[in-house]
């Protein structure tokens, strides 16, 4: 405890230093993932907190980020759909998947997983990184411009058939359901149709037109609609917003640029009385726990958000170890990756219980806090409480902020995240790997981010399986010792050997993607051959295709009266081939060698030349 509060000064610096940068960000994310300011501000305080006490990371500060926020807004975008835009009866679900992706991270953690995902290969992160940047810009160009579906009452007529239509079919469901509907006599079915109201059809065709013009695509059709209906008020307030972000950090990098944009064009806003939109109502005093997550709770309708949980985990696990790499490099020390896991997971599951948009480790954050002194969990703890108290101070005055503040800060989010190493590197990278950077970026952009990183992952996977394969292959071949070159304990081996023993090197893994040299090695030795001596100092792994293929080639070279020998055979095949009976039941122990030496001994001794 002690050590814990060794450096107070420092901790408090840097915690109050990285709460005052988290502020406007977490408005910001909670503004783009749909549940409003407060979910941000909320998921800010609970994960920063918490995360921070039971985490592995000193210095890490936690809270939502832009990977993490732009998975959670596709994801209550299409719960939203299924609820009709309905976010009261929608929010149980949601918080849910968010509690559990934070008890999948718990999961993680327990069980060890976290020293694993360093293995998730560069061109995934680098396309889904810079397609989170291009949902972020595209999707924050509308309001940007001032433009909300809602408003636009032409475009939402648009839809007022649909909307009649669905209206209709809802009726019928429901009398289906009830036992009223008869194919005879639709007088009940025409009397409730003729109680729906105008607003009814209105509020249906509203959340229509919100649905077709949610999302990356949504807003590339509504863009010529929002470029002839600019509101120049609010163009203003976020052009503001963006110059002062990236011109003062000219100035000065000790105070945050987003944070003096946030407050001097809100504080124009607002003094000046402006007309402009602001952003949803803070609810003022302490986040409410969401009891209804559990009186409402079905497993139904949460079984289609599992694999999205589990993503949230993962990309969160990601996002946080990153951070955690960070954080170590500057100072000098070593985070526990799987306690950093335990502790995100703690943080987001709390803050799903009160309304709390998931979030990660945050890189920038996090070097801010380090920069102004932080050094142990304390700074965390304080960055969290300081941004309950200004909640439960200045909630209120917050909820006076214009949304395209905002979304010009958002704008510039996503000029940041998006990631400029790997595009430069595209023209000096393997074709392969570029590939599987843009099949990742396009499909995370105008499809599906879910989806997107699990075929990058499978197409990633298979190059690199079709690599390691293509490699073994090459290195390994079968001669006899006469034309083989010939390694360096093998130059002594008898001339007149060399006929009737014949080599195969094997060199790399021996897995299912490598197992096709293997399969043909039967094949390629002449019945003239006695034995064949299989040299296995290079290969350090075999899995179970391999294995059995092996095992396929012994059998078949044993029936043609080949014998095998088999030298420096490393710890993880041996084990295996003695778990299925290669050794002894097709190599006897007698002929295994632990060099080549020793086994040219055992061939002048027992093979006979005529």
């Amino acid at each position: 405890m002690k050590n814990l509060f060794s450096n107070i000064r420092g901790d408090a610096l840097g915690g109050i230093t990285a709460g005052i940068v988290a502020l406007p960000l977490a408005l910001a994310f909670g503004v783009s993932s749909g549940l409003g300011p407060s979910a941000g501000l909320y998921g800010a305080i609970f994960l920063g907190f918490f995360a921070a006490l039971f985490g592995g990371t000193s210095t890490q500060i936690s809270g939502p980020t832009a990977p993490m926020t732009a998975v959670s807004m596709i994801l209550i975008a299409g719960i939203l759909q299924s609820h009709d835009g309905n976010i009261d009866k929608a929010l149980p679900i949601i918080l849910s998947v968010f509690i559990i992706a934070g008890l999948f991270q718990i999961l993680i953690g327990a069980i060890g997983l976290g020293k694993y995902i360093k293995y998730i290969p560069y061109p995934v992160v680098s396309g889904f990184m810079t397609a989170i940047g291009l949902i972020i810009i595209i999707t924050n160009i509308l309001p940007i411009l001032g433009y909300y579906v809602e408003n636009d009452q032409a475009r939402i007529q648009e839809f007022k058939p649909e909307a009649e239509e669905l209206i209709i079919e809802n009726i019928l469901e429901d009398e289906a359901e009830e036992g009223l509907l008869v194919l005879e006599d639709f007088r009940e079915t025409i009397r409730r149709a003729e109680l729906i109201s105008e607003e009814e059809i209105m509020n249906e065709a509203k959340v229509l037109a919100n649905k077709e013009n949610s999302g990356v695509i949504g807003a590339i059709k509504s863009l010529p609609r929002a470029l002839r209906a600019i509101n120049y008020m609010e163009l203003i307030l976020a052009l503001s917003t963006i110059f002062i972000i990236y011109g003062f950090k000219k100035i000065t990098t000790k105070i945050p640029s987003t944070l003096v944009a946030l407050v001097v064009v809100s504080g124009v806003a607002i003094i000046g009385d402006l007309d402009y939109r602001p952003i949803e109502e803070i609810p003022s005093g302490f986040p409410m726990f969401q009891a209804r997550i559990f009186t409402e709770f079905e497993v139904g309708s949460l079984s289609p958000y599992i694999f999205t949980a589990i993503t949230l985990a993962f990309l969160g696990a990601i996002d946080s170890l990153l951070t955690s790499v960070v954080a170590d490099n500057m100072t000098k020390t070593s985070h526990k990756p799987n306690r950093e896991l335990i502790g995100q997971g703690i943080g987001n599951s709390i803050g799903g219980l009160f309304g709390g948009l998931p979030g990660a480790g945050a890189t920038i954050r996090t070097v801010v806090n380090i920069n102004a002194g932080g050094k142990t969990k304390i700074s965390g703890m304080i960055a969290g409480t300081l941004l309950l108290f200004i909640l439960l101070a200045i909630g209120p005055l917050a909820s006076k902020i214009p949304a395209a503040v905002l979304a010009g800060i958002l704008l510039t989010v996503g000029i940041g995240v998006m990631d400029y190493k790997g595009l430069r590197a595209v023209p000096s990278m393997p074709s392969t790997e570029v590939i599987v950077m843009i099949v990742v970026l396009l499909l995370s952009t105008f499809w599906n981010l879910v989806y997107a990183v699990g075929i990058g992952l499978i197409i990633a996977s298979l190059v690199f399986m079709k690599k390691m394969g293509d490699s073994t292959e090459n290195k390994s071949d079968v001669k006899t010792l006469k034309a083989e070159k010939s390694w360096t304990d093998e130059l002594e081996f008898p001339e007149e050997m060399k006929e009737k023993v014949f080599i195969k090197h094997i060199k790399g893994p021996i897995f299912f993607g490598s197992t096709s040299f293997i399969q043909v090695l039967a094949k390629q030795i002449p019945a003239s051959a006695s034995h064949v001596i299989i040299r296995m100092d290079r290969v350090p792994y075999i899995d179970q295709s391999g294995l059995f293929v092996l095992e396929d080639v012994m059998l078949e070279l044993e029936k043609k009266d080949i014998h095998i020998l088999l030298v420096d055979v490393q710890k993880q095949p041996l084990y295996l081939m003695n778990s299925i009976d290669i050794i002894p039941d097709l190599v006897s122990e007698d002929r295994i060698f632990d060099s080549f030496d020793d086994c040219t001994k055992w061939i002048l001794k027992n093979i006979s030349l005529t």
